[in-house]
């Protein structure tokens, strides 16, 4: 099936060009990186996770979002949904690879990460990411390619290809969960130390990462024959804005937990994030409230039938949340629970330059990768149709 992929028009090609010019600039960055070591970032000792971290916390919650498509499809029997399951699939293989792919530029040298493997300990948090992870790519490559190859050739998939399906399910909880643990395994960061920061975690990752396949979607609706259908895009906002009011529930507990318990710890990384803390104002406290007013916003443009189900509106909808959720998921969460530190000292951190455009480069490479897959997708149901 991969043939399929080596052709295309003139805008499927640029499209590639573009992304391979990307990941060119971005490459040689990396290089630098590689040569000179993570000084180039804006990376300290009271901050030793940044950008790189923060993108690949927001894709691993992208990458689980593909469960919201798969588990009413194949335990509830929504046929709506068939043919938004390919493309979900997909999108999971692409935001592992991205997951993968901040990991390996957030080490600074490549050979680290064989140190998972040649002393594996159980009892790390990391570890059982490093599993979860790479187990569900695989999940996700077999499912999705065996059946799409049984598709085109009219018969349905072997019966081995179900139970992975139901164990993916299960795993997308996983992968989330996980990652939530390893910001909980440190204890001297409060913003971080809460019974319901995984639950935060997956409500955030059910709205942004479904809302990022439904505009996928009507973008592939736009520049192929291959349509999902409105009703499965509205069933699927229907989830998004549920998934959204839930995410923005649970924050407000957490900032009322900090309010009114008023205890130090808890209040200041709240501070910091909205009015900046001991003298110090971050551009992060600018954004936090951009991301409540889109956040709100978004809520405001879902919630209401008539605006959700409005097929112009809901792009814009989709955007506005899906910005709101990586500035709260993809910023605000790693440098509020980095700030202030655990001796209470403030440590400014900003992404540098050399660090935005190794981000792009991981970006662009999920991109490219989920554009080749999608472009065989398309084609495959083409020729079946």
């Amino acid at each position: 099936m991969l043939e399929t992929a080596l052709k295309g028009s003139p805008r499927y090609w640029g499209w590639l060009g573009i992304l391979l010019a990307v990941m060119g600039i971005g490459g040689a960055m990396y290089m630098w990186q590689f040569t000179v070591g993570l000084t180039v970032t804006g990376l300290s000792r009271d901050v030793s996770w940044g950008f790189y971290i923060a993108q690949f916390t927001y894709l691993v919650g992208v990458a689980a979002a593909g469960v919201m498509v798969v588990l009413p499809y194949y335990f509830h029997h929504y046929k709506d949904f068939k043919k938004l399951i390919i493309l979900a699939e997909f999108q999971a293989v692409a935001a592992v690879i991205m997951c993968l792919g901040f990991i390996v530029v957030d080490l600074g040298q490549p050979t680290r990460m064989l140190n998972v493997l040649r002393y594996p300990t159980p009892n790390s948090i990391l570890f059982w990411d490093m599993v979860v992870l790479n187990g569900y790519l695989l999940l996700n490559i077999v499912i999705g390619w065996v059946s799409l190859q049984h598709e085109r050739n009219h018969v349905e998939p072997p019966k081995w290809v179900k139970p992975l399906v139901y164990t993916s399910i299960i795993w997308a909880f996983s992968i989330h969960t996980v990652t939530a643990f390893l910001y909980q395994g440190l204890p001297g960061r409060h913003y971080w130390l809460t019974a319901i920061l995984a639950a935060r975690f997956l409500a955030s990752a059910f709205c942004s990462g479904p809302a990022i396949l439904l505009l996928v979607a009507m973008l592939v609706r736009k520049v192929s024959d291959y349509d999902v259908g409105d009703k499965a895009i509205k069933a699927l906002a229907k989830i998004v804005t549920y998934a959204m009011a839930v995410n923005v529930f649970f924050f407000l507990l957490e900032l009322f937990t900090a309010a009114y318990s008023n205890i130090p710890g808890h209040m200041h990384s709240f501070e910091f994030l909205f009015a900046g803390h001991d003298g110090h104002m971050s551009y992060v406290s600018y954004l936090m409230w951009v991301a409540a007013i889109l956040a709100i916003a978004s809520l405001a443009l879902l919630i209401p039938p008539k605006f959700r189900d409005n097929m112009k509106l809901l792009p814009w909808s989709l955007a506005i949340l899906i910005a709101a959720s990586w500035i709260d998921k993809g910023l605000g969460l790693l440098i509020g629970g980095f700030t202030p530190n655990a001796f209470e000292g403030v440590t400014p951190y900003a992404p540098t330059l050399p660090e935005i455009m190794i981000s792009l480069t991981v970006y662009a490479m999920g991109i490219f990768v989920l554009t080749i897959l999608y472009k065989v997708a398309v084609s495959v149901k083409r020729e079946v149709a």
